[in-house]
């Protein structure tokens, strides 16, 4: 886990500057406070670097005058940012209950065995990473998968064959 102070090495001073001014923007759009924020930086960071690293989550409360443990607790909370760096294609595979009578649990199951990563892990080659997530809001066209923000249904182990071939060709 993230320990901020002296083992942060910061995030340098054109991206502090950046992310300063990107969050004084949004501040000034009407968010309540500069807490209010955090969210949205977290979004920008995980734009910029496809996770959070440590210095930039750390940076990031200082910049909102926050302490570093709530940031750091916000990190780690939501699922939907990752604290390492992800595969070029992260496979979030819905696991709640809609999902997984309907093979869910299954699925990751086989996905995890076809590309030899546990649930949390990315391929050696930096392609996949598999996630176990709660609900993607589609239960009536369970399982679902989103990768890349784009929701894959009614999936069957061929499916995902064709989806990872699919995905492998566009490297």
């Amino acid at each position: 886990m993230y320990t901020c102070g002296a083992g942060a090495r910061g995030i340098g001073k054109h991206h502090a500057k950046w992310y300063h001014e990107v969050l004084e923007e949004e501040i000034a759009v009407g968010l309540p406070s500069r807490r209010s924020a955090l969210l949205e930086a977290f979004h920008l960071v995980q734009g910029e670097y496809g996770y959070l690293p440590e210095e930039a989550v750390c940076e990031v409360s200082e910049i909102l005058g926050m302490s570093s443990a709530d940031a750091l607790a916000a990190a780690s909370f939501y699922t939907m940012y990752s604290t390492a760096p992800q595969g070029k294609y992260v496979l979030d595979v819905c696991v709640t209950l809609s999902c997984s009578l309907m093979g869910g649990e299954h699925l990751l199951g086989y996905l995890s065995n076809k590309l030899g990563i546990g649930v949390g892990e990315t391929t050696p080659d930096g392609l996949f990473t598999l996630r176990a997530v709660q609900c993607l809001g589609s239960c009536g066209k369970a399982p679902v998968m989103m990768v890349g923000g784009r929701y894959y249904d009614e999936l069957t182990p061929e499916k995902i064959d064709a989806l990872l071939e699919e995905l492998r060709k566009n490297r």
